[in-house]
């Protein structure tokens, strides 16, 4: 258990304590970024309009039901480790370093051209986090990089829409979801 402070009683053997302390705080990250994620698909699967509806509704609900499985093993892991995962909304928005998806009802090119940059700040994280962890502990960093696979397919899927025939994305240099957004609606 995790103390008041954020200091761990125990964690599991092999790892010192200053280590897995460590990686509790990235998993945690990790966490908070599959919990938003998820969150954030299913607002995208509620609110996406427009001709291609059906195929993009149902390409996003599969995503949703991984990454839900993925905020659950990140929290077994911490809980594993001696640490008290944390996944209350409120905490989530307290400690998220970035900020609330911004769209709302809108067609399918533009939900895909935003969630081009959700993924790509999320799949970005991960690799940050899976560089720190190969010093830390080599078990949660294998789980994040089986957990980086599956987001960038998931990206990739998404990608897929913005793409033209040349490879050119049309959310390219994009700074923002509205952004992206409005670049893909193009």
């Amino acid at each position: 258990m995790a103390t008041s402070t954020g200091k761990l009683r125990y964690t599991t053997p092999g790892i010192p304590t200053e280590a897995a302390e460590r990686v509790v705080e990235l998993l945690q990250g990790r966490l908070h970024a599959t919990n938003d994620l998820h969150l954030t698909l299913k607002h995208v699967h509620w609110n996406v309009v427009g001709p291609h509806f059906i195929a993009v509704h149902e390409m996003i609900d599969p995503q949703v039901e991984e990454v839900r499985g993925f905020s659950d093993s990140l929290a077994e892991r911490i809980a594993t480790l001696g640490g008290s995962p944390q996944g209350t909304p409120g905490v989530l928005v307290q400690e998220r370093t970035w900020e609330e998806y911004s769209i709302g009802r809108a067609t399918t090119q533009e939900h895909l051209g935003a969630l081009d940059l959700v993924y790509q700040g999320v799949i970005t994280s991960y690799r940050d986090a899976i560089k720190e962890l190969e010093e830390l502990d080599v078990v949660s960093q294998d789980m994040l990089i089986g957990q980086t696979d599956k987001l960038e397919l998931f990206h990739w899927f998404v990608r897929a829409h913005l793409e033209d025939k040349s490879g050119a994305l049309s959310t390219a240099g994009a700074g923002s979801e509205e952004e992206a957004a409005a670049a893909a609606a193009e």
